[in-house]
């Protein structure tokens, strides 16, 4: 395996990137060789040290190069490297996962069936629900509701589920879903208080109900923060609100975790310890692992798990690393260190200290809206801060932003005139404010050049 940065660099010519511009990324210089990691730092192919500003991508919430995680994958992978959990079998560790996640979940979710992404526990909970409606006699109610700027994963259904901007030159299962109004408060509430912009929000929700039919509609899916559509919280009581006009409806929540699990807003997961619902589903994975194994997990009711495991029937759903050993392994582990170390208690300080350090770049004129809680934030760049009307595309502020943060020993992630930053969740006070000087002078320096 080459060392060199340049032989990495030839070899990786053959690597197709997520989610880039690959064009762009044959240029000199457009690419960066992350060699190795330790706790909250990664390192270049050049021996530069960087803040991991993004935790990996959103999900190495325990920091990098944790032993204890190393051994127990490793000792996993001794005593059993693989075996599937289709048909009759099982696995220890599997089982054990399983059940600890029933734990944690609250209320009535209890069963878990395990994936390797979030895009396939977003696609395996719709497939779930359709399954469960057929089951009940009710083939017709398969379309789903998402909204504008939701992000859900890249699989077909996924994308489809997924804000529109998303599936611009490709592809997606359109047909079965629809999109409600935004919840973004900052650019979509106009003149309207924040209460009003709520109420209008849900008579959205309540309007295409009615439009649709509720007899056709299987499920409402939502992030209880939206992350890679721009790190958007809605307005307060919005997602209990959404949840009991659904429970009225007969159309399943799914509250989309993958991201808000974990710990990043400061609880094993959020719907019910800060958004006060319980959904009757729960689709995570990211921080399920903190990224040293590929594993999601779709959690959903006992109502839904009795009507699928019922009589006369098969669930006729599964991928072949389902419940992996050793990925069920690293979950039970990072469960248990962050039981032991109070990870997501923690959080409910630091989390508040890096929000609040980054709520302080407003000062900057071309900081528009700073967003989002504890370790999810957003950073809106505008070329006017009064009218919020935005930089063109061409002009690239947040790339140039993250490019200017890297140079300063940073990772952070642009998107569009938004920077987003998620990083591990193992940050101490001395991190956060190096974060907070490091993103003031990079901001700074590139409106200067503006």
């Amino acid at each position: 395996m080459a060392k060199d940065t340049l032989d990495i660099l030839a070899q990786d010519e053959h690597l197709i990137q997520s989610f880039a511009d690959l064009n762009a990324l044959k240029q000199q210089g457009a690419r960066t060789v992350i060699s190795r990691a330790k706790g909250a730092y990664v390192y270049d192919s050049d021996g530069n040290e960087l803040i991991d500003g993004i935790g990996g991508l959103w999900c190495v919430n325990i920091g990098h190069g944790n032993d204890e995680m190393i051994e127990a994958i490793s000792n996993q992978l001794k005593t059993l490297d693989y075996y599937s959990t289709f048909y009759n079998f099982t696995h220890p560790a599997a089982a054990a996962l399983a059940d600890k996640i029933a734990q944690l979940a609250p209320g009535h979710l209890n069963a878990v069936y395990f994936g390797n992404s979030g895009s396939v526990a977003n696609d395996s909970a719709i497939r779930m629900l359709h399954h469960y409606n057929i089951r009940k006699g009710k083939p017709e109610k398969k379309l789903v509701l998402s909204r504008h700027g939701a992000y859900h994963g890249s699989t077909h259904l996924a994308m489809a589920m997924t804000t529109p901007g998303y599936s611009e030159g490709w592809h997606a299962a359109s047909e079965l879903v629809h999109h409600l109004r935004s919840p973004h408060y900052w650019r979509e509430g106009g003149d309207m208080t924040e209460a009003e912009f709520l109420d209008a929000l849900i008579d959205d929700l309540t309007q295409s109900i009615e439009r649709i039919g509720a007899e056709n509609i299987c499920a409402f899916i939502a992030e209880p923060i939206q992350g890679a559509g721009g790190v958007v919280t809605a307005p307060a009581g919005y997602h209990k609100r959404a949840w009991q006009v659904c429970q009225a409806n007969d159309i399943k929540y799914v509250a989309d975790e993958v991201v808000t699990a974990f710990g990043r807003l400061g609880h094993f997961f959020a719907s019910e310890d800060v958004f006060d619902m319980v959904p009757d589903v729960i689709t995570t994975a990211k921080g399920l692992t903190s990224g040293y194994q590929p594993l999601s997990a779709t959690i959903v009711s006992d109502d839904i798990h009795e009507v699928i495991s019922g009589p006369d029937g098969m669930f006729l759903h599964g991928m072949t690393y389902s419940g992996h050993p050793a990925a069920a392994a690293a979950g039970l582990t990072n469960i248990a260190i962050m039981e032991r170390e109070e990870i997501p208690k923690r959080v409910q300080t630091t989390g508040k200290q890096f929000e609040n350090n980054l709520r302080g770049l407003t000062d900057i004129e071309m900081v528009g809206e700073v967003r989002g809680s504890h370790f999810m934030m957003g950073v809106e760049f505008v070329k006017d801060r009064d009218t919020k009307e935005g930089h063109p595309a061409e002009v690239q502020v947040g790339l140039k932003v993250a490019r200017a943060c890297q140079k300063r020993g940073l990772i952070a992630r642009q998107l569009g005139n938004v920077l987003i930053l998620s990083p591990t969740l193992i940050m101490d006070e001395p991190m956060i404010d190096r974060i907070e000087a490091i993103l003031r002078d990079a901001i700074t320096e590139v409106a200067a050049g503006l």
